[in-house]
């Protein structure tokens, strides 16, 4: 599976339908959406899933007040539950062959929406579409008799053989159990046969309010292929902060796949944002690179720049650009949640 960071030939999102997700916000969502898709068109096609026609033509509506030029996004009417393309989507990997030409498949990892919600049907048959219609390979991980449940925000790689995850997420067999009849040592050879991994590493758990149970791109990424940014939570009272300092003591000791140490650079989080009395699960962590710029999760909070600095430094050759994600994270889940990444081959 290649980095994010690597060429892009495409990047896929969910247009929101999903009203459950955003309640008395979808409005509002829907010109989130078309920011997010003004950043990225100027790098890569934006492939855009829709549920019909009349929806084309409602996100057609806010792409074109938002000045997104229309020969950078392409539409496909492939209905959806929700709109997280992140974690149903098609995930890629690529394949180097002679002369220096490559090639891609789609891994078609089962989506059980995050073993919590009902509503999952459409989005696990969505990876078997997009394989159709770009006309590339489907690969089934079979792991145990079963499909292995996996999800793209569960994981991050560095391109280069390395691939993390969070023991809350991929080993539970309580909370949300993806696949608890596999063992670590099973787990870690499925992401070696079909992602490529020669090295994972195991942080302990996410951030509080994150309704997938321990998504890693809501706590540390890979910026390149030694340097990971983790979030850091510097109050001793915040429920955030035992669990992010265990993450920096399990990277202290662990090994890339070429055995060299991981670079940690620290990331702020953004002060507790709660509606209703809940935590939401608010985190500058969930940005994505695009060709054309890095967007940024903000939150109207201090932290935003200095966020947005740390970022600046990593990306010099990319625009690091802020995207209002308060009413986003309503639904738990912000920018890189919402889109997938389809490597150029």
């Amino acid at each position: 599976m290649p980095a994010e960071w690597e060429p892009h030939e495409a990047t896929w999102i969910g247009w929101p339908h999903n009203r459950s997700d955003w309640p008395g916000k979808l409005s509002a969502i829907h010109w989130v959406y078309a920011e997010i898709v003004r950043k990225i068109a100027p790098g890569e096609i934006v492939r855009i899933l829709v549920n019909s026609r009349e929806h084309e033509r409602l996100a057609t509506r806010y792409l074109s007040r938002a000045g997104v030029d229309p020969g950078r996004v392409e539409f496909f009417r492939f209905p959806t539950d929700r709109g997280w393309t992140r974690d149903f989507g098609p995930i890629f990997v690529r394949r180097g062959g002679a002369r220096g030409r490559s090639s891609a498949a789609i891994v078609d990892f089962r989506f059980n929406a995050w073993a919590r919600y009902p509503e999952w049907r459409k989005d696990d048959r969505i990876a078997s579409k997009a394989a159709k219609a770009l006309g590339v390979p489907l690969v089934e991980p079979i792991v145990g008799g079963e499909r292995l449940v996996l999800e793209g925000g569960a994981i991050d790689v560095n391109g280069a053989g390395t691939l993390m995850t969070t023991e809350e997420c991929l080993l539970d067999r309580e909370v949300q159990p993806r696949n608890p009849h596999l063992s670590r040592s099973q787990v870690e050879e499925a992401l070696g046969r079909y992602l490529g991994a020669e090295s994972v590493l195991w942080l302990g758990g996410g951030v509080t309010g994150d309704d997938t149970h321990g998504h890693v791109d809501d706590v540390c990424r890979f910026v390149d292929e030694r340097t990971v940014v983790l979030c850091q939570e510097p109050n001793a009272e915040d429920v955030n902060h035992a669990p992010l300092r265990e993450n920096r003591e399990r990277l202290a000791s662990a090994r890339l796949a070429g055995g060299g140490k991981v670079e940690v650079v620290p990331l702020p989080m953004p002060g507790p944002l709660l509606i209703d009395g809940y935590r939401l699960p608010a985190s500058y962590a969930n940005f994505y690179i695009s060709n054309a710029a890095v967007i940024v999760p903000t939150f109207n909070d201090p932290n935003d720049r200095v966020a947005l600095g740390i970022l600046g430094d990593l990306f010099p050759t990319r625009q690091v650009v802020g995207i209002h994600a308060v009413d986003l994270v309503l639904g738990f889940g912000t920018l890189h949640c919402l889109t997938q990444q389809q490597p150029v081959v």
